[in-house]
């Protein structure tokens, strides 16, 4: 009992709400049928794994989580659903053979989840396991680093991919766009 005990810490259990939220913002992503919560849903599944980074002492990464993904994705999602469709129409219910597919993939991504978790804790000993989060903080890495390591050219540096990313998210825009026209094109 008492080696349960010493387990049982505050950051361990905002971890396991945070972990319990996601989770449970995650599959109410996937089952909604207005598509409009569904995209609430991400928003706050994206928003907990920012708290998790936050747990962790990831703070650039954490705010990245935030303005990247929980802001600008989320947001160029609304965005594309406001300009396609009718908002408060229910979406197709999903067949069952798209369930059982469904359920497969789950099945499949816990299984590797699960694999790596294990592999884990044999690699490093169940002794050395330890739940707490912040054993594993070595050193603060410089924001400067990062910054160069983002928008550097060399090898191992993110440039190119960071400016793909941009194209990427401006064909959806313009592919909106494009869709908005077509159908108001349709309706007159």
């Amino acid at each position: 009992m008492e080696n349960i005990m010493q387990y049982i810490t505050a950051g361990n259990i905002i971890f396991f709400i945070l972990a319990a939220a996601t989770v449970l913002f995650g599959i109410l992503t996937v089952t909604s049928t207005k598509i409009l919560r569904a995209a609430t849903y991400l928003f706050l599944t994206l928003f907990c794994i920012a708290g998790i980074y936050l747990q962790m002492a990831y703070d650039f990464l954490a705010a990245v989580q935030i303005s990247v993904y929980a802001g600008g994705v989320v947001i160029l999602i609304v965005f594309a659903i406001h300009m396609i469709k009718g908002l408060g129409e229910d979406k197709e219910i999903n067949k069952g053979q798209r369930r059982i597919m469904g359920a497969a993939a789950a099945i499949v991504g816990f299984i590797v989840f699960s694999a790596c978790i294990a592999a884990h804790f044999i690699q490093s000993g169940v002794e050395d396991a330890k739940l707490d989060m912040t054993a594993n903080i070595e050193t603060n890495i410089n924001m400067q680093t990062v910054g160069t390591t983002l928008m550097g050219t060399d090898k191992f540096q993110y440039l190119l991919p960071f400016e793909a990313s941009s194209i990427l998210l401006l064909a959806c825009i313009v592919g909106c766009i494009a869709i908005a026209q077509k159908s108001k094109e349709v309706k007159k």
